[in-house]
């Protein structure tokens, strides 16, 4: 089916242009004209290949893109300009070819009579079921603006979260990485130096310079080999974590980490407070709600404890008893879930519950390089005292075999 290049002017002036997929230029104007606009121009768009068709493929939307998406809209919304009008300020504005398409599609759809959450749902890969959840309650109650901003702050808080735990972890990965050059260097080039000097006289060297000349060996020998099972195993493992008992195996494993889990478990349960509470000041039911928020928790483990929640809910018994028996919630947590329950104030309550969590992350975010410090300095000092026996052993066992 030919795709149409059109513009045309809605009753205040206002152009907008766009592109519709149908048999032939009358039922594009007969479409625009059922919308209210007067077309001025309809052109057929000529097939084609070229490079520029290609590059959206290769084109990432951020977070902070969407972000920026949700805030312009909510904005445009508020200060009263017509939906369309909004959507088409909104995809001039955009720089980046895909979310530009993206854009263009969703209007075309809004346009052809479907809703916008149902619009946004066709593209799974950049609107979340979270988003497109939050979107359609934000059309059922004609509070679309309010959404989209809660929609944009729930958004930079995660985003703020995921930048605070790389500030934190970036010295500890820049040594790691230093080591990794530096035995690499002294495998490569002064280890086989040692072996060559110690074979004219026929010494054996010490072990810890053994096992260096046996992986110097091992990648010269083998190296395709290796690197070949080494890209095996990774993509293996990342196909293994995303069957449902991988998922479940490696959700665990994170919240069992030393360091590490605390704040996986402590970010999940702040994500299900604040969409949980987020949901619920938006108008949804309960059960609808809890069904969303496991989806979009993030985490297996803490998924099914979600589920359990809902289905007491379903039968009628609340939700702080399976809480309370999970034992993931901390007492202070499920006192004041059963407050809101019981007072009908659960969203003001469940967003207490996320600060309580996000303050319990932002500390141990600060103090994350200082917990590190100690594993941190008995890897690097295990590394060095390895490193300086090859290398250091070597020189002193030669001196005894020159003197011999």
């Amino acid at each position: 089916m030919p795709h149409f290049r059109y513009k045309a002017r809605d009753k205040y002036g206002a152009l907008f242009v766009g592109t519709f997929e149908t048999n032939g230029k009358e039922a594009v104007a007969g479409h625009l004209d059922s919308l209210g606009y007067i077309p001025v121009l309809i052109e057929e768009e000529k097939p084609g290949v070229s490079l520029a068709q290609f590059i959206p493929q290769f084109e990432t939307i951020s977070a902070e893109e969407l972000i920026v998406f949700s805030r312009q809209l909510a904005t445009l919304i508020s200060a009263g300009i017509p939906f369309m009008a909004s959507f088409t300020a909104l995809e001039e504005q955009t720089e980046n070819p895909k979310l530009k398409k993206v854009i263009n599609q969703v209007r075309r759809e809004v346009e052809g009579g479907s809703t916008f959450a149902d619009a946004l749902a066709k593209h799974p890969k950049v609107f979340s079921a979270l988003y497109v959840s939050m979107v359609k309650a934000g059309e059922t109650g004609g509070v679309l603006d309010e959404i989209l901003n809660r929609l944009a702050t729930l958004a930079e808080h995660e985003a703020e979260t995921r930048a605070r735990i790389k500030t934190a972890t970036r010295y500890p990965k820049i040594v790691v990485a230093a080591l990794f050059v530096a035995f690499g260097i002294l495998v490569s080039f002064v280890i086989p130096k040692f072996a060559a000097l110690y074979a004219n006289f026929n010494a054996q060297l010490p072990l810890p310079t053994r096992i260096m000349i046996g992986i110097n060996t091992a990648v010269h020998r083998y190296g395709p080999a290796i690197l070949a099972a080494i890209i095996l195993a990774f993509f293996g493992f990342r196909k293994y974590i995303n069957t449902p008992a991988g998922r479940l195996w490696w959700d665990g494993f994170k919240l069992k980490l030393p360091i590490f889990g605390v704040i996986f478990m402590k970010t999940a349960l702040s994500r299900f407070a604040r969409v949980f509470g987020t949901l619920t000041r938006s108008g949804l039911p309960v059960l609808q709600t809890l069904e969303i928020v496991s989806e979009t928790v993030g985490n297996v483990v803490i998924a099914r404890i979600v589920d359990n929640i809902r289905d007491s809910a379903r039968q009628g018994r609340g939700i702080v008893q399976p809480m309370r028996v999970s034992k993931v919630f901390p007492p202070i947590v499920v006192q004041m879930v059963a407050v809101g329950e019981e007072s009908g104030k659960m969203e003001e309550m469940l967003m207490k519950v996320s600060e309580y969590y996000d303050r319990d992350v932002d500390y141990a975010i600060k103090n994350l390089s200082s917990s590190l410090e100690p594993l941190l300095l008995v890897v690097i000092g295990g590394v060095i005292l390895f490193l300086a026996l090859a290398i250091f052993l070597p020189w002193w066992n030669l001196i005894n075999v020159m003197k011999r």
